[in-house]
């Protein structure tokens, strides 16, 4: 079901549907089978992914956070809705993560609600120049 559907989830009104159809499954069993899938950490989201900002507005952020308050920080920061995930680098920039918001001023207003909150200041790496990578992966389960 992933591998066959990361690359295109069909665009109509029920898309689970459309691909229970094509599985030969139920719709709900197509729910749950994501469901699961999430909650086992198989799975970190199912959606659409937009060239960068041509829907809203998004940048990449990164903090050096002191490895005693990494996981506090990395909690404050993902409880905003604005962004999407963070993750851990083996860096001075320990923490990055990406925020998207419906303009940059609402970018903005995250970062500096982020930088408040923590008292730790935010690199804003706004995207320069977007080069198109496939993130779909061919997948083997065992």
């Amino acid at each position: 079901m992933i591998d066959g559907f990361q690359r295109g989830v069909p665009l109509v009104e029920r898309p689970y549907a459309a691909i229970a159809e094509k599985l030969g499954v139920s719709e709900d069993e197509v729910i749950e089978a994501l469901k699961v899938l999430k909650e086992n950490g198989a799975l970190s989201r199912v959606g659409a992914v937009f060239k960068p900002n041509t829907v809203g507005h998004s940048t990449l952020a990164a903090m050096a956070v002191e490895p005693d308050r990494l996981e506090d920080v990395a909690a404050v920061v993902s409880n905003f809705d604005a962004v999407n995930h963070n993750y851990e680098r083996e860096h001075r920039l320990n923490l990055w993560f990406v925020v998207t918001a419906t303009d940059s001023q609402g970018v903005q207003q995250v970062i500096e609600d982020i930088e408040h909150m923590t008292g730790i200041k935010v690199l804003n790496l706004p995207m320069l120049e977007d080069y198109h990578l496939d993130l779909g992966f061919d997948l083997q389960w065992n």
